[in-house]
C-alpha cells in the first residue's frame, strides 16, 4: 500500500489501522477543546512526525495517520482532512487554511476492480513554507514547492514549482514570487 501497489481498501487489517486513527484524532479533538494538557500528546501518538511549535486546529480526518509528517513551527487550520495511505509530509513553516483536502488515494477506471474495493495511493508532498488557502485540495502524487502559495479553492492536479503563486481548477501558476 505504501508503496503505491494496488491493494484492498477493505482488509480487516486495515480497517484496525483505521480504527485507532479515527479514534486517536477524536480523542485530540475532545482534549484540545477541554484545553487538557495531554493534547499533544495525543496528537504526538496519531501522526507519524510532529516538528516542534507545529499545531493543528481540530477537527483532523485522517485515514491512520501514522503516514503523516507536520514540520516545525507549522499552522494547520480547522478540518484539515488528510487521507495518509501513502505518505503525506508538510514542511515546516507551513500555513494549512481551513478545509484543505490532502488525498492520496487513487482508484482504478475501470469499474471492476473498483467494485472489488481495490485501490493504490500516491505520496504528496507539501514543501516549507507553504500557504494552502482555505478549502484547497491536493490531489495524489503532488508536491507543493517552497516558498508556493496555493489560492483558496483551488485544486491541485500536478506539481507546483517553488516559489509561485498557483490557483484555480485546476490550479495553475499565475505568477512567480520574486
Amino acid at each position: 500500500m505504501l508503496a503505491g501497489d494496488w491493494y484492498v481498501a477493505d482488509d480487516p487489517e486495515l480497517g484496525e489501522m483505521h480504527r485507532r486513527g479515527v479514534q486517536l484524532a477524536e480523542a485530540y479533538h475532545r482534549a484540545e477543546v477541554a484545553g487538557e494538557p495531554g493534547a499533544r500528546g495525543l496528537l504526538e501518538s496519531l501522526l507519524g512526525e510532529l516538528g516542534d511549535g507545529a499545531y493543528v486546529q481540530p477537527p483532523l480526518v485522517v485515514d491512520y495517520g501514522d503516514n503523516i509528517r507536520i514540520g516545525a513551527r507549522t499552522f494547520v487550520n480547522y478540518h484539515l482532512t488528510a487521507l495518509d495511505v501513502a505518505a503525506i509530509t508538510i514542511g515546516e513553516d507551513c500555513q494549512i487554511g481551513p478545509n484543505v483536502q490532502l488525498l492520496t488515494p487513487t482508484h482504478p477506471i475501470d469499474p471492476e476492480p473498483r467494485r472489488a474495493k481495490v485501490e493504490a495511493a500516491r505520496p504528496i508532498v507539501i514543501e516549507d513554507n507553504v500557504w494552502l488557502g482555505g478549502g484547497v485540495i491536493v490531489c495524489p502524487g503532488v508536491t507543493i514547492g517552497k516558498d508556493s502559495v496555493v489560492g483558496a479553492g483551488s485544486v491541485v492536479t500536478k506539481d507546483i514549482p517553488p516559489r509561485v503563486v498557483a490557483a484555480g481548477n485546476p490550479a495553475r501558476v499565475l505568477r512567480e514570487i520574486p
